[in-house]
């Protein structure tokens, strides 16, 4: 056995003694999270001698620069293959498909006539009006003022029996149709649930690429016809159920992946792998290029710095252009580059319809709780949890992830990538009986606007946290001071209570206390800081 590149696409198909046409299936699935490696095992005899194994079933999206094949059994020749001027194929239709089809036609042929018998009622209620109008009509006509008196009453009464009688057949129209509109309803809903049932079963109506192998045996044989391609039209993505349990700290990932294709074809009970590996994006390092600095005379300054942005500009562009373009549960392995999750069970996927989710199996964890608050943005306090990934997996980065305290649902919003061995911390959402405010008790900024004239600025601010929850709670205050990186420009500010970190995650400024706090009690921040620079500057 032994792989060849589809570098032969190009050239004439040779003369055999026979040609055998193969059908063929997606037998295997690699998914990335943007593309798919693709594999089609193929079971063929043949007799002694030279012959064609032909395959008119790829999709015609088929990448045939990608394509790879294998023969087993016999000695491979040359490949071709085409995407257009493909033979034409021939499909017999499930009876699957031939019910859905029905199916539809009853359907459109009921709300055909539905829709008949509104506009004959409507009808009726037409005609209704019309004899309304002519006994209207009758009554205003020149022979009436010649008519005696009987002849008038009678004549009178006749025009309101009858314009009686057409006004209540209106109106029992009007209600007919009405009725048979709000039935309609219901056989429209059905006619687009079976149009969508059918379009699952028939999405395959595109044309198709051709692949011609030539093998050759000295006698009759059996082997396998393997071909490989890689697509863009398929990925997956992971999602999470996140479950937090507030009396143990215990945390659970339950992950799960979903998966859809658009490939042109349906795979049918295929064996699926997702992998982490990202072929569509970066995977080379990027260059470093040489950074030219020069100086200028005074006068020359506006030039030099035209210059300098033209061969930034200059660099920026090389460095853009050297950048190449980049239950069943899954048993997952991870190689320390990437993670591959093997499903045990035959997959399905129709092409452009569905969004199949599968099961990853679950991680477990411990988690530290505390309760952080925000009281420069927030009313309330968030219940965090701080965790080591120390599961043996990489937790991977997705836009769906579910989060439940204590079996209850809290939210749903993106997660991170967390590394295995490194640091996390999840929010469970707000923890609404721990109160904050934040009041400016003093503030003098000399003159107010965007660009204050005065050479210094103080502020005195107040910050509070009352826990009206009935529990004891560990309790993470942050909040920030302004920082300076010119000499001139001078900052104090002092705190009471201290605060524990005043450099929150390497964040310049930024403050945090951490307490416990008591049901019904409350605890009291006091922050406050000066900014002075020299006379005739100005700060923004």
């Amino acid at each position: 056995m032994r792989a060849i590149p589809l570098f032969l696409a190009a050239l004439p198909i040779p003369a055999f003694a026979d040609d055998f046409a193969l059908s063929s299936d997606v037998s295997a699935v690699t998914l990335y999270p943007q593309g798919a490696t693709i594999t089609r095992v193929v079971p063929y005899t043949i007799p002694g001698g030279q012959h064609q194994l032909i395959l008119t079933d790829l999709p015609r999206s088929t990448p045939l620069a990608s394509v790879r094949v294998q023969v087993t059994g016999a000695q491979m020749g040359s490949v071709s293959a085409r995407s257009d001027f493909v033979p034409p194929r021939s499909e017999e239709e499930t009876s699957e498909l031939q019910a859905a089809r029905a199916e539809v036609e009853r359907l459109e042929a009921a709300l055909r006539a539905a829709q008949g018998d509104i506009e004959a009622i409507r009808l009726e209620a037409e005609a209704a009006q019309a004899r309304v109008t002519f006994l209207e009509k009758l009554g205003e006509g020149d022979g009436v003022a010649e008519l005696d008196v009987t002849s008038l009453r009678d004549l009178s009464a006749m025009i309101g029996d009858e314009t009686l009688t057409a006004l209540k057949t209106a109106h029992e129209a009007e209600r007919r149709a009405e009725e048979a509109t709000l039935a309609l309803k219901d056989l429209t809903k059905d006619l687009d649930e079976a149009r969508q049932a059918l379009a699952a079963l028939v999405p395959e109506q595109e044309d198709k690429a051709m692949l011609a192998v030539s093998v050759s045996s000295d006698v009759e044989t059996q082997g396998t016809l393997t071909v490989t391609y890689n697509t863009r039209e398929a990925g997956w993505q992971p999602v999470y159920d996140v479950r937090l349990t507030r009396e143990t700290g215990a945390l659970s990932l339950e992950r799960g992946a979903y998966v859809a294709q658009y490939t042109g074809e349906n795979w049918e009970n295929a064996a699926l792998t997702l992998s982490t590996v990202r072929p569509s994006e970066q995977t080379a390092p990027s260059d470093v290029w040489p950074w030219l600095r020069r100086i200028y005379e005074a006068d020359v300054q506006v030039r030099g710095a035209v210059q300098s942005l033209e061969a930034f500009a200059d660099q920026a562009e090389g460095r853009v252009a050297a950048e190449p373009v980049a239950v069943e549960q899954a048993a997952a392995n991870f190689d320390g580059l990437s993670v591959t999750y093997t499903y045990p069970g035959p997959v399905s996927v129709a092409s452009g319809a569905d969004r199949v989710r599968l099961a990853l199996g679950e991680l477990e964890t411990s988690a530290e709780l505390v309760a952080q608050a925000v009281p420069l943005s927030d009313q309330t306090a968030f219940l965090m949890a701080s965790f080591t990934n120390d599961m043996g997996e990489l937790i991977l980065p997705t836009a769906e992830a579910s989060f439940y305290l204590d079996d209850r649902f809290v939210g749903q919003r993106p997660m991170q990538m967390v590394a295995s061995g490194g640091e996390a911390e999840l929010s469970f959402g707000p923890i609404d009986g721990l109160r904050l405010t934040r009041t400016v008790l003093d503030r003098n900024e000399g003159d107010r606007g965007v660009i204050t004239k005065s050479n210094q600025i103080t502020e005195d601010v107040r910050i509070e946290v009352e826990n009206l929850t009935g529990q004891s709670w560990p309790v993470r205050v942050l909040d920030r001071v302004p920082y300076s990186e010119q000499e001139d420009l001078e900052i104090t500010w002092s705190a009471s209570p201290k605060p524990q970190d005043t450099r929150v995650d390497d964040k310049r400024g930024v403050m945090a206390w951490s307490f416990d706090l008591a049901a019904g009690k409350s605890q009291s921040v006091k922050l406050s800081h000066t900014i002075e620079w020299p006379e005739g500057m100005f700060i923004q």
